[in-house]
C-alpha cells in the first residue's frame, strides 16, 4: 500500500504567521508603551527631584572653617597664635572606589597606622578633606609631589596650626588645642564645627572655646567628575573667633617661675580690688606644643609617667594642707564669734593639753613664749594660742567662718578642672569615715591641718579677702573676650563681720609677721621699700609621732614639709595678694616668703603700678 503525501496547507500557515506578527506588534507597542510611561515618569513627574539630584553630583558644599581667636596677656603680648602649616590632607571621594588602597601607600610612605587613618577618614562628611600630617617638613612634601600619581586624593595644603610662642610658661593656664575626638563631638555643634581638626582641649582654650572657635562659613562649588572644583557658585564667609585679653602679665609670669627656683610647687598672684590673676605659675611644666599636632606615644608617656607630674596644675588641682596661714583667718573667726578679743592673752608652757587629756599638742618650735597676745600669736605663729582658740571655737563655727573664706569650694570664674579642696565638718567625717568628730581633730584643724586640704588658688583669694576685708571678688583669669569685660554671672556674698575693726586688728598682726621683731618673715621686711602683710605656714606631709623632732636628714626628700607663704601689699593700699606654695619646701618663712617678695617686687616697683604713696617714699630716698 502506497503512503499518502500531505501537501501542505499554505492558507493555514498564512494564519499563524499572522497571527503571530499581531501578537509580536502587541508587545512591541505595550513595551514602547510602558518606556514611554517610563519616561515620562522621570522627565515630567520626577522632574524635580531628579534635577536635584544631578544639581547635587555636581555642585557641593564646602565648609570654611574660622580662623580661631588669639589670646594676649594685659599688656598686649602674644601668647596663643595661628601659625601657618603645610599639612597633608585626604579626600575620599577623589581617591575613587580604589580609596583603601591609596591609604595603604600613603602609610607605607610615611610610617602612619593604616587602620587609624582609615578610622579618621570614615567619619567625615563627603567631600571634605582630612588632616593626615600636620607641619610638613620639605622632605615630606618631595615625597607627595613624587608619589602623586600614586595618591589620587592626597594633597598638600596651606592652614592654620595654633602655636604658643612663649612655651611652657603659660602652659597650665592657657591650656592647648588638640584633634577633635569622639567626646568631643558629643558635647560640640557638629555642624558648627564642620572643617574644624581642633578643639581647645583645657585651660582658657577650652573654657572659651566658643567665644575662639568662631562660626562656620561655606561655600558652593561646581566640579567635575573627578571631583575637582570648576567654580564657586556662592560664598559665605565664615566669622572668626574673638580675641582674649588676659589678666596675666607675661612679665610677672616668669618672674613667678623663676622665684620657685625649678622646685615644685605653685605662685598665684592677684590684685584683690578686681579678682584679676596676674600670674599663676605650676611647676614643673611642659610645652604646650607638642599636644596641638598629636604627641607621639613616647614624649607623652615620659609626662604621663614623670614622678614630678609636670601635666598636674598644682594652682588649682593641688590639694595641700594650708598651715598656718589660715590663722588670720581663724583669729577672725574667733573675733566675730565673741570667743576672745584684742587683748585676749595664753600662756604658752610649749604645747597644749585638753581638759582631762595628757596628749600634749607641741608648739611648732618646741619652746614655749609665755604670755601670749593676738597680735603676737600671729606673728610668731604660736600654735598653742590657736589651739586654744579652735577649741573654744569648736569645728562647727570653723567650718562656717573658713568656709566664708573660700575654703572648700571652687573660687576661680574662668577656669575649668578646679579643685574645690575640703573644708572637713562633723557630717562630713560621719559620711566618710562613720566616725564621731574628735576635740583633737578640732585643735588640728585651728593650725590647718588634719583632713583640712586648700589649692594655692583658694590661699590666695583668702589672702585678697583679708586685703578687701571681707569684700567677696571672684578671681578670673580672663580681663577681656572680645572687647568686653569679664563679669561674674553670680557674685559670692561679702563677708560681714559684727565690728569691721576686727580687719584692722588681724591687719596689724599680719604686718608684725613681717615687720615685727618676733615675726616669722622678717627677713623680707628688713629691706622692703613698702610694708607687707603676710603670713608663713609649713604644712606636714607625714605625721610626726608624739614626743618625736622633725628631722630632716632621716626624712625622704618628699616627705619633708611643704613651705608656704601669703601675703598682699603694700600693707595699707592692696595693690597685688600673693599666694607661694613650694613643695617639701620645709619653711615657710626661709624658702617660700623671699619667692613671694621677688613676685611683689616685680609689680610693685613698676613705675606704671607703683602706688603714688610708695613713689614719694622712694623719692624722698
Amino acid at each position: 500500500m502506497s503512503s499518502q503525501i500531505r501537501l501542505k496547507d499554505h492558507q493555514k500557515d498564512r494564519g499563524i504567521v499572522h497571527g503571530r506578527m499581531v501578537l509580536s506588534m502587541v508587545v512591541v507597542v505595550m513595551m514602547v508603551l510602558v518606556l514611554f510611561a517610563r519616561m515620562y515618569y522621570l522627565q515630567v513627574v520626577q522632574y524635580e527631584h531628579h534635577s536635584i539630584l544631578a544639581e547635587n553630583n555636581r555642585i557641593h558644599m564646602q565648609s570654611l572653617p574660622p580662623t580661631r581667636g588669639l589670646i594676649y596677656d594685659r599688656n598686649g603680648v602674644l601668647l596663643a597664635e595661628n601659625r601657618p602649616s603645610y599639612n597633608l590632607t585626604f579626600t575620599k571621594e577623589r581617591a575613587g572606589e580604589d580609596w583603601r588602597s591609596v591609604l595603604q601607600y600613603m602609610a607605607e610612605i610615611f610610617a602612619l597606622d593604616d587602620e587609624l587613618l582609615e578610622q579618621r577618614v570614615q567619619g567625615r562628611r563627603p567631600f571634605e578633606s582630612v588632616p593626615i600630617i600636620f607641619e610638613l617638613s620639605e622632605e615630606q612634601i618631595a615625597k607627595v609631589a613624587v608619589n602623586q600619581p600614586r595618591l589620587p586624593g592626597v594633597e598638600v595644603s596651606a592652614q592654620l596650626v595654633r602655636h604658643y610662642p612663649k612655651g611652657a610658661i603659660f602652659s597650665h593656664t592657657l591650656g592647648y588645642v588638640g584633634r577633635i575626638n569622639e567626646d568631643d563631638l558629643k558635647r560640640l555643634d557638629r555642624v558648627n564645627y564642620t572643617g574644624t581638626h581642633h578643639v581647645g582641649k583645657v585651660g582658657i582654650e577650652r573654657f572659651y572655646e566658643e567665644q575662639l572657635h568662631g562660626k562656620v562659613g561655606y561655600e558652593e562649588v561646581e566640579t567635575n567628575a573627578r571631583g575637582r572644583v570648576l567654580r564657586v557658585l556662592k560664598r559665605v564667609e565664615p566669622e572668626p573667633g574673638e580675641d582674649i585679653f588676659l589678666a596675666l602679665d607675661y612679665e610677672l609670669q616668669k618672674v613667678a617661675k623663676n622665684a620657685l627656683g625649678g622646685r615644685r610647687g605653685s605662685v598665684v598672684a592677684l590684685i584683690p580690688q578686681t579678682g584679676e590673676i596676674l600670674a599663676m605659675v605650676s611647676e614643673p611644666s611642659f610645652d604646650p606644643n607638642l599636644f596641638v599636632t598629636g604627641i607621639s606615644y613616647k614624649d607623652y608617656g615620659e609626662l604621663r609617667d614623670s614622678i614630678d607630674q609636670p601635666l598636674f596644675n598644682r594652682g588649682l588641682r593641688g590639694l595641700y594642707p594650708p598651715g598656718s596661714i589660715i590663722k588670720p583667718m581663724v583669729v577672725i573667726a574667733g573675733l566675730d564669734s565673741g570667743v576672745i578679743e584684742r587683748d585676749t592673752r595664753v600662756f604658752d608652757p610649749g604645747f597644749y593639753q585638753l581638759p582631762n587629756n595628757d596628749h600634749k599638742y607641741r608648739n611648732w618650735n618646741r619652746i614655749d613664749d609665755g604670755w601670749v597676745d593676738l597680735e603676737l600669736a600671729v606673728a610668731r605663729s604660736n600654735d598653742t594660742f590657736f589651739y586654744d582658740l579652735a577649741f573654744k571655737l569648736g569645728v562647727d563655727r570653723l567650718h562656717e567662718y573658713m568656709s566664708m573664706f573660700g575654703f572648700g569650694q571652687r573660687v576661680g570664674l574662668d577656669v575649668f578642672g578646679e579643685s574645690a579642696g575640703l573644708m572637713p565638718s562633723r557630717d562630713w567625717k560621719r559620711s566618710r569615715f562613720r566616725q564621731p568628730w574628735y576635740p583633737g581633730e578640732t585643735l588640728i584643724l585651728g593650725i590647718g591641718q588634719g583632713y583640712m586640704q586648700s589649692t594655692p588658688l583658694q590661699m590666695a583669694q583668702a589672702t585678697a579677702l583679708m586685703a578687701t576685708r571681707g569684700r567677696w571678688i571672684r578671681p578670673h583669669l580672663a580681663r577681656t573676650v572680645g572687647g568686653q569685660a569679664v563679669v561674674d554671672p553670680e557674685p559670692h556674698a561679702d563677708i560681714r563681720l559684727e565690728n569691721p575693726q576686727y580687719w584692722d586688728w588681724v591687719h596689724d598682726a599680719m604686718v608684725a609677721v613681717v615687720h615685727g621683731q618676733r615675726g616669722t618673715a622678717r627677713g623680707i621686711g628688713r629691706d622692703a621699700p613698702y610694708r607687707i602683710a603676710g603670713k608663713s605656714g609649713t604644712a606636714q606631709v607625714i605625721a610626726i609621732r608624739q614626743g618625736e623632732k622633725y628631722d630632716r636628714d632621716s626624712v625622704h626628700e618628699r616627705h619633708r614639709d611643704h613651705a608656704l607663704f601669703v601675703a598682699y601689699a603694700p600693707a595699707d593700699d592692696p595693690q597685688i595678694a600673693v599666694a607661694v606654695m613650694i613643695e617639701n619646701g620645709e619653711s615657710g618663712s626661709a624658702v617660700a616668703a623671699p619667692a613671694a617678695r621677688k613676685v611683689m617686687d616685680a609689680w610693685l616697683l613698676r613705675p606704671e603700678n607703683m602706688p603714688p604713696t610708695l613713689a614719694e617714699a622712694m623719692n624722698n630716698e
